[in-house]
C-alpha cells in the first residue's frame, strides 16, 4: 500500500433536505458516511453493494465532480480536496470517468473526432485539430472503432459501440486513474465481456488504476484485486477479491453473494441460502449502531446501539462488525 495512487479517509457526501417556503434545510441525505479505502498504483478496486449505497456518489466525491462534505481524498499523495479550479483543471486529465449511460453521456450534435478530441485540445495535449484528428483515430483504434467512424453522430452507432466511444474519451488525455461507473450494466452480456476485457486490456498497455464500480457481482471478480462492500453510505468490508468471494465475513456480503445468480447446479446446492427481510433504512435517518442491524440474522443488542468501529482480521481484510469483533 505504500504506493497507494489514491487515498481516501473518512470521506463524508451529505445532501442537504430544503423545506418551507424559506428553504431551509431540515436535515440530510448521508449519502457517503465516512469511508476509507486505498488503491494502489496500476490496480482494480471493485465496489459493490446494493442500488442507492453511494456507489456512484463515492465515485464522483472522489473526482471531486462533487465537493466533500468532510474528508480527505489525495491523489498520487497530494490533497485534492482543497485545491482551486485552476489546479484541478490541470488535474483532470490524470482522473476520468466513464459514466453508466453512454449515450447521455455524449453530446448527440457533435461528431466522435470532437468528442474525443476535445479535452486534448482543452489541455494542450496536441497543437492543432491536425494533430487532433491523428490522435483520435489511434485512440478510437485501441477501442476497437474503425476511422471512418470518427465522423459520425453518437445515435448512429449501438450501445456497445457508444460506451467504446466513451472510454476512448477518458484514455485520450492519458490519464492515471479512471472510475469506471456502472460502465457495463446497461449492455448485453456479449458486449459486457468485450468491453470488460478492453478496459483489462487497457489497464495493462498504459498501467492504469481502476474504482471499478458495480451490482454485477461475478464482473467485479473477473476485473478486480480488491473489492468494497458498501451499505447506507458505509463501507462494511475490504478484502481481497479471492479471500471475499470465498469466505465472505459480514452478514450483509454473505446475503450479497448468495443472491448472485450461478449456472452451476452443484454450487447452487451447496450454497448457503441467506435471506433479508425488511427495507433499506433511509440515507436521511439511518439507525443508530450497526446500519445494518435492521435486517442482520445475527443482530445483538450492541448493534442497535454502538456503532462498530472498523477491524482488521487479516492483511488487507477489514470488516465493519460487532460480531466479527467477538470473535465470531
Amino acid at each position: 500500500m505504500a504506493d497507494a495512487l489514491v487515498e481516501v479517509s473518512r470521506l463524508k457526501k451529505y445532501f442537504p433536505i430544503k423545506k418551507g417556503v424559506m428553504r431551509r434545510t431540515a436535515g440530510f441525505v448521508r449519502a457517503v458516511d465516512d469511508i476509507s479505502f486505498r488503491i494502489p498504483r496500476g490496480r482494480v478496486m471493485g465496489l459493490v453493494g446494493e442500488s442507492g449505497c453511494g456507489k456512484s456518489t463515492a465515485g464522483r466525491t472522489i473526482l471531486r465532480l462533487l465537493n466533500p462534505t468532510d474528508g480527505s481524498v489525495r491523489f498520487a499523495g497530494r490533497e485534492i480536496s482543497t485545491l482551486s479550479k485552476r489546479e484541478m483543471k490541470a488535474l483532470r486529465t490524470k482522473m476520468q470517468i466513464i459514466f453508466q449511460d453512454p449515450y447521455s453521456s455524449l453530446n448527440p450534435r457533435l461528431p466522435v473526432a470532437e468528442i474525443v478530441g476535445e479535452a486534448m485540445l482543452q489541455h494542450g495535449i496536441v497543437a492543432n485539430k491536425r494533430e487532433m484528428r491523428e490522435r483520435v483515430i489511434e485512440v478510437i483504434g485501441k477501442c476497437g472503432l474503425f476511422p471512418e467512424q470518427a465522423w459520425r453522430y453518437p445515435h448512429q452507432f449501438s450501445g456497445g459501440q457508444r460506451q467504446r466511444i466513451c472510454i476512448a474519451r477518458a484514455l485520450a488525455v492519458n490519464p492515471e486513474f479512471i472510475v469506471c461507473d456502472e460502465a457495463v450494466s446497461a449492455l448485453d452480456v456479449s458486449i459486457q465481456s468485450q468491453i470488460i476485457n478492453l478496459l483489462k486490456d487497457m489497464q495493462q498497455e498504459m498501467n492504469l488504476t481502476y474504482l471499478f464500480i458495480s451490482h454485477d457481482l461475478s464482473v467485479v471478480k473477473f476485473i478486480s484485486d480488491e473489492v468494497g462492500v458498501m451499505y447506507l453510505g458505509q463501507m462494511v468490508e475490504i478484502a481481497p477479491k479471492e479471500r471475499l468471494f470465498a469466505n465472505p465475513t459480514h452478514p450483509y456480503t454473505e446475503a450479497l453473494l448468495a443472491a448472485a445468480p450461478t449456472f452451476d447446479p452443484e454450487l447452487n446446492r451447496k450454497r448457503k441460502r441467506v435471506l433479508l427481510e425488511g427495507d433499506i433504512p433511509s440515507p436521511s435517518n439511518p439507525p443508530p449502531g450497526c446500519r445494518f442491524h435492521t435486517r442482520c440474522a445475527y443482530c445483538e443488542g450492541v448493534c442497535r446501539t454502538v456503532e462498530p468501529q472498523p477491524i482488521e482480521t487479516e492483511k488487507g481484510h477489514f470488516v465493519k462488525c460487532h460480531r466479527v469483533g467477538k470473535g465470531a
